[in-house]
């Protein structure tokens, strides 16, 4: 009987498990987590709804959501993409929709439904699940591999599918057989601002604001940016965060950024008598937000505009158009964590999932060096390499 250890009980490491026991049904299937319950972060994704994949289904359209590894996910994306993701989950009982946004959430909008399905499916199919269960180190013979266990124990298997995460131990299981780790850093953060003021206005956003980092003007968003209580979040700054992610690991999170808080295009009148301060002209713009803006061009509360001088004006305009704030940390964006790092791509044949450099060695999800911005991406290279390893590993 052939034996293939699966280690690490997330996402891709059951995608793995189920689709290996249910192309090989006489192999044995062992599934290891060192915690004692797994895909605890299936659990919390999504607040807790889990945005189980997005709804782009061209596969080179798909890889450009991913700031790192999407050219070499084009190929993986034909054999299994949110179509496949999609049709899998509600072949095995669980309905989903598909929200304005292109995310894709189970209809019962709760986590638990993708965890039952996985445990569910891979318990029917006769996968071993070893919870508490630590691997501590890994070996590599001439046909087979010999896993470590923290207990002391050791266990021979023919095939190792490393699906951990960005967790140090994995990384450290991939090195030991000869794998180049690409040093991880966090992607997918809110960034930090110590202005009190904007602080104050925490819980209020603009929808179709633009950002850029100062310095790297190629990687501009567009789309919600949200004020928070330490800085700025929002889907525009979360997708910038992950793609400037190694810039701004490189500058230890101290940079600047310019926002565009309206169209390039929109022009101020300046021929009322109302109130700077109390006549906002563009819908999209909350009042106190408004207001703060106008304080910061040097505008008095008290000014109309009407009495407006022509500098007053462009320094109004200049502040909605190009309105900067220096950053000085990171933050966490929800519960999310993803990193920007893992194995190097170079050493992974993506038709196999299996290592170049050690063969019999798969992988799967975010230990390799990929990943992709918020919005279910994540989640679907977990579902499309975890299924190519499952596949492919004897």
């Amino acid at each position: 009987m052939r034996r293939i250890l699966i280690i690490g009980g997330g996402a891709a490491g059951f995608f793995s498990a189920i689709q290996c026991k249910t192309e090989n049904p006489d192999a044995q299937v062992i599934l290891a987590d060192k915690a004692s319950a797994v895909l605890a972060k299936v659990k919390i994704s999504g607040g807790g709804r889990c945005n189980v994949t997005h709804a782009c289904f061209d596969p080179r359209d798909l890889s450009g959501f991913y700031p790192r590894g999407g050219k070499a996910l084009i190929g993986p994306f034909h054999t299994f993409q949110p179509r496949d993701t999609m049709d899998w989950f509600e072949s095995h009982g669980v309905p989903l929709k598909i929200e304005p946004d292109g995310r894709v959430f189970p209809v019962s909008n709760s986590s638990q439904s993708i965890v039952d399905c996985l445990c569910n499916t891979a318990e029917s199919l006769g996968v071993q699940i070893w919870t508490g269960c630590g691997i501590n180190t890994l070996d590599k013979t001439d046909d087979h591999f010999i896993a470590y266990l923290a207990d002391g124990k050791s266990h021979s298997f023919d095939r190792i599918i490393l699906a951990t995460g960005s967790s140090r131990p994995g990384y450290a299981l991939a090195e030991k057989l000869g794998h180049t780790i690409v040093t991880p850093v966090p992607s997918l953060f809110t960034f930090t601002i110590q202005d009190l003021l904007l602080r104050e206005l925490a819980g209020l956003s603009v929808q179709k604001a633009k950002v850029l980092i100062t310095g790297i003007p190629k990687l501009v968003q567009e789309g919600p940016i949200l004020i928070t209580h330490w800085g700025l979040s929002g889907p525009a700054i979360i997708r910038l965060s992950a793609w400037a992610a190694r810039e701004l690991s490189a500058r230890s999170y101290q940079f600047e950024i310019k926002i565009s808080w309206i169209n390039a295009e929109n022009t101020l009148s300046t021929n009322s008598k109302k109130l700077v301060s109390g006549d906002c002209p563009f819908q999209e713009i909350p009042s106190r937000l408004w207001r703060y803006l106008v304080q910061k061009s040097g505008i008095s509360v008290e000014a109309r505009w009407c009495d407006l001088s022509v500098k007053s004006v462009k320094n109004l305009e200049e502040t909605l158009q190009n309105d900067s704030y220096q950053v000085s940390g990171k933050g966490v964006f929800k519960e999310e964590f993803v990193t920007a790092g893992g194995i190097s791509l170079k050493e992974v044949n993506f038709k196999t999932m299996e290592s170049t450099i050690c063969p019999g060695l798969h992988f799967a999800g975010e230990i390799l060096d990929v990943d992709g911005i918020t919005g279910g991406f994540n989640f679907q290279n977990a579902w499309t390499t975890g299924y190519l390893a499952g596949s492919r590993v004897l």
